[in-house]
């Protein structure tokens, strides 16, 4: 008979395994990511990126969010 919950378990590990190989070979979601932070940096002004900063990341530094308003 066999099949017990041991296993199906192993069986489970290695099902996921696999699909965790395929899924690090594609790059669309990184590059979706990377393509939405451009925007904000292309579309956005010096006083909005210093308003972000301030608001969302107090502790750091302007620059360090934004190296692009460094003059």
């Amino acid at each position: 008979m066999g099949g017990g919950n041991g296993q199906k378990s192993r069986m489970a590990r290695e099902r996921n395994m696999e699909k965790q190989k395929a899924a690090k070979g594609s790059q669309l979601e990184s590059n979706k990511k990377a393509m939405s932070i451009q925007t904000f940096i292309c579309t956005t002004t010096e006083v909005k990126c210093r308003e972000h900063a301030e608001a969302k990341h107090p502790k750091s530094d302007v620059y360090a969010c934004f190296p692009h308003l460094k003059k």
